[in-house]
């Protein structure tokens, strides 16, 4: 019988309720409901098979459970295991776990906040420079449609396109008179410096004359006046701000006069508000062009000044290009082959350099170059953070597996390891910020700029909030991914073993680490090289021992400039004087009025110009080939020229001494060959001179003084200057300064690799420091066990450090081609310069090593040093 039990068996183990029927029940009903439903009917089941039968009690199961079947009992509850926290409470606790976690290791967190702080504030240094260097001319209203007008000029006998920069005067009122796209144009002399006075009260002040459409294409803000009626005026002059209230304290300067140049007196028309520091616009007083204007500067002949234009709008400037195209042929003759083109205004302080007639570099180099070693930098100190965080993930396993099991999902891991990153960078911000307040001054000091740190500006906020971020994010991404990935079930079974990822990947961050500082002291070392070399290359003419005075006021022109010549160099302690238009080293002008006769009329003959006065080549002590030097009241020599000896290749000529050229001075024969001489940069080639004899078209009185008597020398140059022009002060300038201030930039580039490099090198020393601490900590029992076997305090030291030795050796191997490369490529920039030489990457190589030798060692030893009882007790 179905419904019969055997004796002492449970009967329930025998009649089950229709399976089916259950199955029905578990997939309907709301988990939270079924166990009490699902045990309600099995008991009356029970009760009524027992009282009624299995088949009764089968037929009312099922019945029971049809009427089961109702959006009641279907109706799931929200399934919550764990309660969901706030985000608010989430941050707090991450905050609280990465505070603990940071005081706990106090030496690891100190090594990770003190490399990001350094990281920090050398690009937030750079930073600065980098945005001061990008903001240049960018102050200009308009700016976008301001453009400086260079002339591309193709060279006949080699096809190549220089630019130059100056442009000869009547370009700009052709450029008004034919290019309808310009809307105004404009021509400057830039160079002059002249005594200012008001009263009693004198100095030298830096100003333009300039052409009447100036503000048209510089809409510059006035404070007082309207400095375009002013300049309109040949009696009126334009001043800004500092000057007014150098010369016009507590008061009004408009309406005001100054004389200028101990000559004329002007009214100050018009005082414009201060030009910024970004600004390749630099004066102090602006007059009207024609108050300067001579007949030489009415010619095509002469390029000697700068002409700016604004283009109206809706045109371009390759549009305007293409109409200036036919200028030069037009006014000069139809064989000319320059040719106008347009620069912004905002580039020109960044591309200075042009090849075949387009920009190709110049400051924006060392933009990039310094944007670069500001990313290496700030990549070098997280690299730190990042090898400490995961060598020392061992550590933080157990605390990973334990939040784990408890319910903690990896995006709350990722999140709680990032925002322990970032609380460093958080830490290491503040420090940067203070670091970088501490040493500004310094830097602007260094590199002749105005940063400052202002902390109202939120611009900086923004900026300092975004690398603040970059930073945490970065440094904390590597080991948040890696820790939150560790499997809870073989950290509580302490199973867990890292495998030889994470080693690699530490090993290639230090071997990238030392990639970069050694390519930084390979540069340090090449830069610092060029710049001595090209400090002590000779130049073909003297620079040492040799002062320049400006030739002004009495001594200007006439007969008292060569009286004051003669009684200079009357004085014991001169050897020689002479007179110049411009100073040797740094020419300048260029012309294209060179012919001879025979001349082929195709023949290129675009060469370097400068006027001089008597005894130049004694003064300036220049190698004379052949023929003599100008010779003081020889009437002979005004029409006579000195060349060098490239333009006497260009000419043809073997013996040129005696044959007849013509130049700025008409015909007229050559009466000497000097040795070509560096006439400007050592960026540029020497190119053909020509020298024509016109004391009055002076500038300067360059003063060679014998050996060791400079001050005497100095001292007589006063009183003889006081003695001929009392109504100036008494200035002078070294020769040797001038030509260091050609390689200002080369100077701050040099400087900024320096200090930057070691900076460099220090985070990186930094970062192995923490690295070798931790591997000395971790091996702690092993060099116990080595110690008591036998193992010398050198067998351990060399233990230690031969890993990370290894690394530096491979990061020489990997960085030095990369240096070459680049270094190679910047000493191209210049026409001479010194070889890459291979001990530059030997001592390269012997620094690193030997700093990285020296950071290890120091951890190595101390290790090595411990009692073998103490380090086996240590576990």
């Amino acid at each position: 019988m179905e419904n019969q039990n055997p004796e002492g068996s449970d009967p329930k183990i025998h009649i089950q309720p229709p399976r089916w029927a259950d199955r029905l029940l578990e997939w309907f009903i709301a988990p939270h409901l079924l166990e009490f439903i699902q045990g309600d009917l099995h008991e009356a089941f029970y009760h009524t098979a027992a009282s009624a039968g299995v088949q009764a009690a089968r037929r009312e199961y099922l019945w029971e459970v049809m009427h089961c079947l109702t959006p009641f009992f279907y109706k799931r509850k929200p399934f919550t295991t764990y309660p969901r926290p706030s985000m608010t409470a989430m941050l707090q606790s991450y905050l609280t776990t990465a505070r603990r976690n940071l005081a706990k290791n106090k030496l690891y967190t100190s090594i990770n906040v003190f490399g990001l702080a350094l990281g920090m504030a050398c690009t937030l240094l750079i930073g600065m420079w980098v945005a001061d260097e990008l903001s240049y001319n960018r102050f200009l209203a308009g700016a976008a449609d301001v453009y400086l007008v260079r002339i591309n000029g193709t060279n006949r006998n080699t096809g190549e396109i220089g630019t130059a920069e100056i442009t000869p005067a009547p370009l700009q009122e052709a450029i008004s008179k034919d290019v309808p796209e310009v809307a105004a144009a404009t021509k400057i002399n830039p160079w002059m410096e002249l005594l200012v006075k008001v009263g009693e009260k004198g100095a030298k002040e830096k100003g333009y004359y300039a052409s009447d459409a100036f503000f048209d294409v510089f809409d510059l803000p006035a404070l007082h006046g309207n400095p375009r009626a002013a300049l309109s005026q040949t009696n009126q002059i334009i001043i800004t701000g500092k000057m007014a209230d150098k010369y016009f304290p507590n008061t009004e300067a408009l309406g005001k006069t100054i004389q200028l140049n101990n000559e004329k007196f002007y009214v100050v028309g018009a005082v414009l508000k201060d030009l910024p520091a970004a600004s390749t616009l630099r004066f102090d007083w602006i007059v009207n062009w024609k108050e300067q204007e001579q007949p030489w500067q009415k010619t095509w002949g002469n390029s000697s000044f700068l002409t700016y234009v604004r283009l109206r709008p809706n045109t371009s400037a390759a549009r305007a290009e293409a109409t200036m195209k036919g200028i030069f042929p037009r006014y000069t003759d139809k064989e000319n082959t320059s040719v106008p083109i347009l620069q912004p205004i905002t580039d020109v302080y960044l591309y200075a350099d042009y090849k075949m007639g387009k920009p190709v570099g110049g400051r924006i180099e060392y933009v990039r170059v310094f944007s670069l070693v500001a990313g290496f930098i700030l990549l070098i100190a997280c690299i730190n953070f990042m090898n400490l965080a995961t060598a020392r993930s061992a550590t933080r396993a157990k605390e990973v597996g334990v939040r784990k099991v408890v319910g903690a999902f990896r995006s709350a891991l990722i999140g709680q390891f990032l925002c322990e990153s970032i609380l460093t960078s958080m830490l290491a911000v503040v420090l940067a910020v203070g670091t970088v307040w501490i040493t500004l001054p310094v830097f602007n000091e260094l590199f002749a700029k105005k940063l400052a740190l202002d902390l109202s500006d939120p611009a900086l906020w923004a900026a300092t909030l975004i690398l603040t971020l970059i930073t945490g994010l970065l440094a904390g991404s590597y080991p948040a991914l890696f820790l939150s990935s560790l499997k809870p079930i073989k950290i509580l079974k302490g199973r867990l073993q890292f495998g030889s990822g994470p080693a690699l990947f530490r090993r290639t961050l230090v071997t990238f680490q030392f990639c970069l500082s050694i390519f930084l002291i390979v540069g340090m070392l090449t830069v610092g090289k060029q710049m001595q070399y090209l400090r002590t290359k000779h130049l073909g003419l003297d620079r040492d021992n040799v002062v320049y005075v400006p030739l002004e006021g009495n001594v200007a022109s006439g007969p008292k400039m060569e009286a004051f010549r003669q009684e200079i160099m009357r004085q014991p302690a001169v050897v020689s004087a002479t007179v110049t238009g411009m100073l040797p080293i740094n020419i300048q002008a260029t012309s294209g009025d060179l012919s001879w006769p025979g001349k082929d009329p195709n023949l290129e003959t675009t060469v370097t110009a400068m006027t001089v006065g008597p005894d130049f080549i004694r003064t300036m002590n220049i190698r004379l080939v052949d023929g003599r030097d100008f010779r003081a009241g020889s009437l002979a020599d005004s029409s006579a020229y000195l060349i060098n000896e490239a333009t006497a290749r260009l000419m043809g000529v073997s013996n040129p001494v005696g044959k007849e050229i013509k130049f700025w001075k008409g015909n007229g024969r050559v009466i000497g060959v000097m040795k070509d001489f560096h006439m400007s940069s050592l960026h540029q080639a020497i190119t053909p001179l020509v020298v024509t004899y016109i004391p009055e078209n002076s500038s300067y009185l360059l003063i060679k003084t014998r050996q060791g008597k400079t001050e005497e020398a100095l001292a007589a140059l006063k009183k003889v200057t006081r003695d001929f022009n009392p109504d100036y002060p008494f200035t002078y300038h070294f020769l040797d300064e001038e030509y260091e201030s050609l390689y200002r930039s080369e100077q701050q580039v040099n400087t900024l690799v320096n200090y930057f490099g070691i900076l460099a090198i220090l985070i990186s020393c930094l970062g192995l420091f923490g690295l070798a601490a931790f591997t000395a900590e971790q091996r702690t029992k092993e060099i116990g066990v080595r110690k008591v076997l036998g193992a010398s305090a050198s067998n351990i030291v060399g233990l230690l450090s031969s890993d990370f030795m290894k690394l530096v050796v491979i990061a020489l191997v990997l960085a030095s081609p990369l240096a070459w490369w680049a270094l190679s490529t910047w000493l191209d920039t210049f026409a001479y310069r010194t070889g890459l030489s291979w001990w530059i990457f030997a001592v390269s190589g012997v620094v690193a090593t030997s700093i990285a030798l020296l950071t290890v060692s120091f951890q190595a030893i101390k290790a090595a040093w411990v009692n073998p009882v103490t380090s086996l007790r240590s576990e």
